[in-house]
């Protein structure tokens, strides 16, 4: 099969196109021929050499966590995905090969039956951006009526999903943004957009009851200086690995509650969101869709740190 691989880490240009070989279902796996593959920090970091990289087994090594596609083989007879149904998930890559690929094999329990109103490009963005907000925002911060919510990066793959997760729920939701997103996230539930290009956040909002980081301090020390707008007792959330290292001890000295996060590939909670993209209460914007063989400048797309919602690979133009 061809697959975007690299053979070593470095930039965005070790990446390229090979023959590999097929992977091979066993006992609880289902094989999947890839429609899309979404492309999430992560995958940047690994390639780079940086976040999970030290788990990749071998080269030439296979990235990728997002993906749908279609199943080819099921389990069993009796299992509830037959072959031919269209599906969507997230692999734990680097702990195996990932989805940049035109076949994988998955674990059942990480696997589900993609949004009929997604085409299968769309769905292909949603499961590790979804799961992540979802345990940010609904898992950790209990989302809920009243609560008031700052959330940062607002407008990327997971900030989109968050502030739609958090307005579902009730929460009033204060979104970091640049200016040309602000009326796009008052769309999908904002009640307050803040251009962080223009204006310090800090001086503009206060008394929150959680912080949704999804920056940390790799960027204008934007984590440090979400501390003073959370209520005594509030909660910050931090999600990128390694983006504020010192989180925990900055926070509590303040007497602010605070956690990092890491998504898990649940089919479950990967259900339940289906339900309300299905349903239309929650929105997918795919922002580029580039082909399998463009996978290098995917990834200096998804570093300019410029997408609004999600970037995703074209895996299969007919399937």
């Amino acid at each position: 099969m061809t697959a975007a691989v690299i053979d070593s880490t470095g930039s965005a240009e070790v990446l390229h196109t090979a023959d590999v070989p097929m992977p091979i279902r066993i006992n609880a796996e289902v094989l999947v021929k890839v429609a899309g593959a979404g492309l999430n920090p992560l995958d940047a970091k690994t390639r780079a050499g940086r976040g999970v990289a030290a788990a990749i087994p071998s080269f030439p090594y296979i990235l990728g966590q997002d993906f749908s596609g279609v199943v080819v083989e099921a389990p069993y007879e009796g299992h509830f995905l037959k072959p031919g149904d269209e599906v969507y998930g997230m692999l734990t890559a680097p702990r195996g090969q990932g989805s940049y690929a035109e076949y994988v094999t998955v674990p059942s329990l990480q696997l589900c039956k993609k949004p009929g109103r997604l085409s299968l490009i769309e769905a292909a963005g949603v499961p590790l951006a979804a799961l992540t907000a979802w345990g940010m925002v609904v898992d950790v911060a209990k989302a809920h009526e009243g609560q008031r919510m700052l959330i940062h990066a607002a407008s990327g793959g997971v900030g989109h999903f968050a502030v739609q997760f958090a307005a579902y729920f009730g929460a009033y939701v204060i979104a970091t943004s640049s200016a040309r997103n602000a009326s796009w996230l008052r769309e999908l539930g904002a009640a307050e957009v803040i251009d962080y290009t223009t204006k310090n956040f800090e001086d503009e909002v206060s008394n929150v009851d959680v912080v949704i980081d999804l920056i940390g301090n790799t960027h204008n020390d934007t984590g440090t200086r979400s501390l003073p707008t959370l209520r005594p007792g509030g909660l910050l959330v931090n999600a990128p690995t390694g983006s504020w290292p010192t989180v925990i001890e900055d926070a509590h000295r303040l007497g602010i509650r605070a956690t990092t996060y890491k998504v898990s590939p649940d089919a479950s909670t990967l259900t339940i969101i289906t339900r309300l993209i299905n349903s239309g209460d929650v929105l997918v914007h795919v922002d580029e869709v580039f082909d399998l063989a463009d996978a290098a400048a995917a990834h200096r797309a998804l570093e300019s740190g410029h997408t609004r919602g999600k970037l995703v690979l074209n895996v299969a133009d007919q399937i």
